[in-house]
């Protein structure tokens, strides 16, 4: 697995920010002081999920209202009928990393 940086834990606000890594568009999400990563597009309808209204552990879709859980990626509601991808998160020293598998 590869690591890579997308910032400094403190710039990220709370809920969701979209940051593309190497040409995946992936939704961080703050829940506190816990971090989750998911691919960006709801799984119905290709909304950016890190637009979404968060909820605890769960995602909301801004388009159509499924939710995700931001732990497994899995689906929670419909009309969203397949889960979204996950990526592990750490944060070391203050900054974000995205763990990427290798290809």
């Amino acid at each position: 697995m590869e690591w890579l940086d997308v910032g400094e834990a403190d710039a990220f606000p709370p809920g969701g920010t979209r940051v593309e890594i190497r040409g995946r568009e992936v939704a961080v999400f703050r829940v506190e002081d816990d971090f989750y990563a998911l691919g960006d597009r709801c799984s119905h309808a290709e909304a950016s999920l890190a637009e979404g209204e968060v909820f605890d552990c769960e995602v909301e879709c801004p388009l159509h209202g499924a939710g995700f859980d931001l732990r497994t990626g899995e689906h929670l509601s419909l009309p969203a009928t397949r889960p979204v991808p996950v990526y592990r998160v750490l944060v070391d020293a203050g900054r974000v990393l995205i763990g990427l598998e290798e290809e």
